[in-house]
């Protein structure tokens, strides 16, 4: 099997990065459909119109809805053949840019990702998260090639609520726990290959930085100082991170986290979050050494992530559904099948009750 390792074209980062987007449009066409929450267009539109005025543009506006749905993808892709679209331009959190990729995708135009938050790894990957209109997820659509640009200003995310730059940290964080797991059974990464020794380095390298700089950056984030740390963060989260997990390749962590969309009560849980609490929850499977356990619980605890059920406002976790969960977690074709052992749903729900206990004790220890 060949190794492959797969990135956005184009990666740029930095304050007021948005105000230049004009200088790295070249061959995007003229006609951009662009994706935009009601809540983005207030905050972000007068900025994009500005850096785009008196340039040969034509802008499209469409109002995300608030799912990254069949039946949505579906009717932007209509809008943007109806209008002769040449490209895509998604503005927003994880689930605007994933419903932008899949647009672009299925209307075969290029793509430009801008996210305004660093909430989760998914802006440069070739990668959408399906879900059904009610929240619980469907499937993943696998994309021919990353986006065309990844654009992420940072003076922009830095005024976005600390809470998600958290939250992003919470994913990148299990980037490299998976990828570990996928290269001890040999497993194949989101890409069909090999994970190469760059996507192993930058999955390792995802680990290490946010532990040198996570803490600090969370502190910049709420005080909107666009820092060093900061910037630092929104690299590992944004693009370390996204590579890494599609390059590296996924395991336990996000197979459970795609589990716990079977429980209603953690839909208004942030993505990144449930991904910390499951990245501990892999550890516990794996049996790993009390110092990486430990170090875990510190991290999430210095920045704010879960490490137990009640974290996550779950204060009387359903057996049942933790079990439905677990199931779900196992499904054929599972990334939980990724890891270096055989795993069931019941080693699986095991784990979780052993992570929360974890996680009661060390934050009753602070």
């Amino acid at each position: 099997m060949s190794k492959i390792l797969k990135s956005p074209a184009k990666y740029v980062q930095g304050p007021d990065a948005l105000r230049t987007l004009d200088q790295y449009l070249q061959g995007m066409g003229n006609r951009l459909l662009v994706i935009i929450s009601p809540n983005g267009m207030k905050r972000m539109g007068d900025t994009l119109q500005s850096g785009l005025d008196g340039k040969p543009y034509e802008l499209t506006y469409e109002l995300f809805q608030g799912e990254c749905s069949q039946r949505q993808i579906d009717d932007l892709t209509n809008r943007a053949k109806e209008k002769g679209s040449t490209a895509v331009i998604g503005i927003g959190g994880g689930k605007i840019l994933d419903t932008a990729k899949a647009v672009a995708y299925e209307a075969g135009l290029r793509s430009v990702i801008i996210p305004t938050v660093a909430s989760t790894d998914s802006p440069c990957s070739s990668l959408s998260v399906i879900y059904r209109d009610n929240g619980e997820f469907e499937r993943y659509l696998f994309l021919n090639t990353c986006p065309d640009m990844v654009l992420a200003d940072t003076s922009v995310i830095a005024k976005a609520p600390a809470a998600l730059l958290a939250a992003g940290m919470g994913d990148a964080m299990a980037t490299w726990f998976e990828a570990r797991a996928c290269g001890a059974s040999g497993s194949p990464n989101q890409t069909g290959g090999q994970p190469t020794r760059a996507a192993a380095g930058l999955a390792a390298m995802c680990w290490e930085l946010l532990q040198e700089y996570g803490p600090q950056a969370k502190k910049d984030a709420e005080a909107g100082v666009c820092s060093e740390a900061l910037e630092t963060i929104v690299e590992v989260n944004t693009y370390l991170s996204s590579v890494g997990f599609e390059s590296g390749g996924l395991a336990a962590a996000h197979a459970i986290q795609k589990g716990f969309t079977m429980i209603p009560q953690l839909h208004c849980q942030y993505h990144g979050c449930k991904v910390a609490f499951c990245t501990l929850t892999q550890l516990v499977m794996e049996a790993a050494p009390k110092q990486e356990v430990d170090a875990v619980l510190r991290f999430c605890c210095d920045v704010g992530l879960p490490v137990c059920f009640s974290d996550m406002g779950y204060y009387e976790p359903d057996p049942a559904l933790l079990c439905l969960a677990a199931e779900k977690a196992c499904v054929p074709g599972s990334t939980v099948h990724h890891m270096p052992f055989p795993v069931t749903p019941e080693l699986i729900y095991g784990a979780m009750l052993e992570a929360d206990a974890l996680g009661k004790k060390y934050r009753q220890n602070l």
